[in-house]
């Protein structure tokens, strides 16, 4: 599939041909729908903690005798029913991380790239070096080339001046090719490539 070149100053550079086995597959809702739980389930950072009644200080004594005083049986003031007592079934320290194969997390890379396709929304940059590392002159690029919210994927390499300037700016991220993925691709509205990342990219997908 043919796809237009364009420079940081918006003008048509020539064209590239896309894979089809990367940038052209049938998108299905349901496998970015996994790789993006997958992702985020990987981030969290699992402390989350409640007391069990082992970890209550407290007396262990027993707070009144079994039988004669009218009230229901207790064996701990450190029980959940008591102000102060433990939890039960709370959340504990633990791993949310879960497994995908290799195989449908690289299906799931292609088919959030041939969605940003199928919706118009990939840009070919001939390249992502930058004149300058002023925020200013990057955000007036910005404007001329309409980009509000979107991903720049570069080669194994990000432009330093490219980075400074970008770094601020909302709405804008900027990563190499090996840290291409589908949260950050669907996370935003343009997903923007140079020619040396669909290289790369077609290269680790095929």
């Amino acid at each position: 599939m043919k796809q237009d070149v364009i420079n940081f100053d918006a003008k048509s550079v020539g064209s590239i041909d896309l894979d089809e086995g990367v940038f052209g597959v049938a998108v299905r809702a349901d496998i970015l729908h996994r790789m993006v739980n997958w992702q985020l389930a990987k981030r969290r950072a699992g402390t989350h903690k409640t007391k069990e009644i082992g970890e209550i200080s407290g007396t262990t004594k027993k707070p009144y005798k079994q039988k004669g005083t009218g009230h229901a049986r207790q064996g701990s003031l450190r029980s959940p029913q008591y102000r102060g007592g433990a939890t039960i079934f709370g959340p504990v320290v633990r791993d949310h991380a879960h497994e995908l194969t290799k195989k449908f997390r690289k299906l799931g890379l292609k088919t959030a790239l041939s969605a940003k396709a199928a919706e118009g929304k990939l840009v070919v940059l001939e390249d992502a070096k930058f004149a300058s590392a002023k925020t200013k002159d990057f955000a007036d690029k910005l404007k001329t080339l309409g980009w509000a919210s979107a991903l720049i994927i570069d080669g194994p390499e990000v432009d330093g001046n490219l980075a400074l300037a970008s770094r601020n700016v909302i709405g804008i991220d900027v990563l190499p090719q090996q840290g291409a993925n589908v949260y950050d691709i669907l996370r935003r509205d343009t997903l923007v490539l140079t020619k040396a990342a669909v290289e790369h990219l077609e290269a680790r997908l095929k």
